[in-house]
């Protein structure tokens, strides 16, 4: 064939593909909804504000600008009215735990129970509640009491369990997980001595004159787990579902599942399969157990759907703070003796972020105490090198405590620090009794590590905290607790700007899970997840009102996924 032939042959297929692209994109155009009436911040730094936006039938975003443009654009598309309404790019909690959320809202909550009393009052009332005909010795569950409400402010024993419980097994998770509270019921059934002056690696049992008062601590509680029935396939479903409805109702189009074990993530992929995901999942893979393994020789997962993945892995350094099991550098200033504990030993921290590194996955290590910070910085150095990999985004989850000479040191191994803001509103009644004055410093400093250029990705740690983002927006923000107290913020010139906030809560949460190319802004190519409030954050007054900003829908792909009755 003679070139002249060949030539014209290629100019006639790139003539029927520019038809082709002409078509299909003319058909985008005709199928694509259009959201108008409302204030549209999209979080592009190229383009932050608008008032309408145009997504097709595949729910990714085509166009975002001004009213008159869009419509004259798309004149035959359907039309989704926000009714005045703020928009922002869907909210993304960066470090949640989805079954945790779930498990909670079926079991007996104790959240906020300002004494014992209460707190057996509303275990009473939620063994009332359920079925009569429940089988002997049927555990009650729940979680959420936290001794530092109490006036005595001291953990609180079996005893305290079996005046109204005497024979039921009891077991209470505390607020922070980190610890938990079993009647002697419970005890009974726990197959080894537990009395003495021996500890479980990575945790503690209270003991007084050698026997356990009832309160097991990080590690110490798999003594009792290990006994408490297993939820079955279809609980967990149940826990999941209710989870994610209350995720969406507070305006969550995803979350960073932070520890999923490989069975559960199996429960997650039989949900998308069936559509029954309503938001977006990146889950990490429990420690270094199954998920991890299964990574190791699959790679990172991701469904069809857009909806749920698994390239990271979730480790613990240390415990809590509220517990006194965060590893601190020196006593704690209430406790002398105590320097908290290490959940995972060092060298088996070291082994689990090697292999992870080998297996190309991502690391985000639980450290919430200075000496348990210093402990993942030095472990993820070993592993990176000095100056870190550049965009690998290892984390450290929750950050809280950190020394000030350390904080420079996020940034030369390019860590992301995922940190919580209702936290530090929660913790600041006692936190420095815990660490005193000077340690206090480094507490919950967000406006440091940002000097520093140590990016944040925002969460709540729900179940620890409440779901809703616009309470750690006004955290951050404010640093004060819902009565306004203190009248400055506590420890205030780290206040987050409410722009600073939003984004963590938005396109700094999508990178940190390796989404920004689909969430996290608003802007022609990236999915149509967004949410509708009924007023901006970024101008309400005063900023209390922040707090109380209400969800009036929530969108995942271009679809609602709840709207406010």
């Amino acid at each position: 064939m003679r070139s002249r032939d060949l030539g014209l042959m290629a100019w006639t297929l790139f003539a029927a593909l520019l038809v082709c692209l002409s078509l299909v994109a003319r058909d985008a155009e005709a199928a694509a909804t259009i959201l108008v009436g409302g204030r549209i911040h999209t979080l592009d730094p190229s383009h932050p504000d608008a008032t309408a936006m145009a997504w097709g039938d595949d729910g990714r975003i085509v166009a975002v600008g001004e009213r008159a443009a869009i419509e004259a654009r798309f004149p035959g598309a359907s039309r989704v009215d926000a009714g005045g309404a703020t928009v922002l790019p869907g909210l993304i909690d960066a470090h949640g735990h989805v079954l945790g959320l779930g498990f909670s809202l079926l079991q007996a909550d104790v959240v906020g129970a300002r004494s014992k009393g209460e707190v057996l009052a509303r275990l009473r009332q939620f063994a009332a509640d359920q079925p009569k005909d429940l089988p002997k010795g049927e555990w009650l569950l729940g979680r959420g009491w936290d001794q530092n409400l109490w006036p005595e402010r001291a953990f609180p024993t079996a005893a305290d369990l079996d005046e109204a419980f005497p024979d039921r097994p009891v077991w209470l998770l505390r607020v922070d997980g980190h610890a938990a509270w079993a009647n002697t019921a419970a005890l009974r059934l726990v197959k080894r001595d537990l009395s003495g002056t021996w500890q479980p690696p990575g945790g503690r049992i209270e003991r007084k004159n050698g026997k356990p008062t009832g309160v097991f601590v990080d590690g110490a509680t798999d003594l009792v787990e290990a006994v408490v029935p297993r939820p079955s396939p279809d609980l967990t479903r149940r826990a999941y579902r209710a989870a994610f409805a209350e995720a969406v109702r507070h305006g969550l189009t995803g979350v960073h599942d932070a520890g999923v074990s490989l069975d559960d993530l199996e429960i997650l992929k039989k949900l998308a399969d069936a559509g029954e995901l309503p938001l977006r999942i990146a889950a990490m893979a429990d420690g270094d157990r199954a998920a991890l393994a299964w990574l190791c020789k699959n790679g990172k997962y991701a469904h069809p759907s857009g909806r749920l993945q698994m390239r990271a892995v979730k480790l613990y350094a240390d415990g809590a703070l509220g517990s006194r099991g965060a590893a601190l550098l020196a006593d704690y200033a209430d406790d002398p003796g105590n320097r908290g504990l290490f959940l995972t030993p060092p060298d088996a921290l070291l082994i689990a972020a090697r292999k992870a590194a080998r297996c190309g996955l991502q690391v985000a290590t639980h450290a919430i105490g200075d000496r348990g910070n210093r402990l993942v910085l030095d472990t993820y150095a070993s592993v990176l090198g000095a100056s870190g990999g550049a965009d690998l985004r290892w984390r450290v989850e929750h950050a809280q405590i950190v020394a000030l000479d350390d904080i420079a040191r996020f940034a030369e191994l390019h860590l992301i620090a995922s940190m919580q803001p209702t936290h530090a509103t929660s913790d600041m009644p006692w936190a420095e009794a815990r660490v005193g004055r000077d340690r206090i410093r480094g507490a919950y400093a967000w406006q440091r590590f940002l000097a520093a250029g140590v990016p944040l990705a925002l969460g709540s740690d729900f179940p620890v905290e409440q779901v809703s983002p616009m309470l750690g927006v006004y955290a951050a923000v404010t640093r004060k607790d819902l009565d306004g107290n203190p009248p400055q913020g506590w420890l205030a010139d780290q206040r987050l700007t409410r722009a600073q906030a939003i984004a963590g809560f938005t396109r700094d949460a999508a990178r940190a899970a390796f989404l920004e190319g689909d969430v996290g802004e608003l802007r022609p190519g990236l999915r149509a997840d967004f949410v509708l409030l009924d007023a901006d954050p970024f101008t309400v007054t005063p900023a209390r009102r922040i707090a109380s900003i209400a969800v009036k829908s929530t969108w995942v792909d271009g679809k609602a996924v709840y709207r406010a009755p």
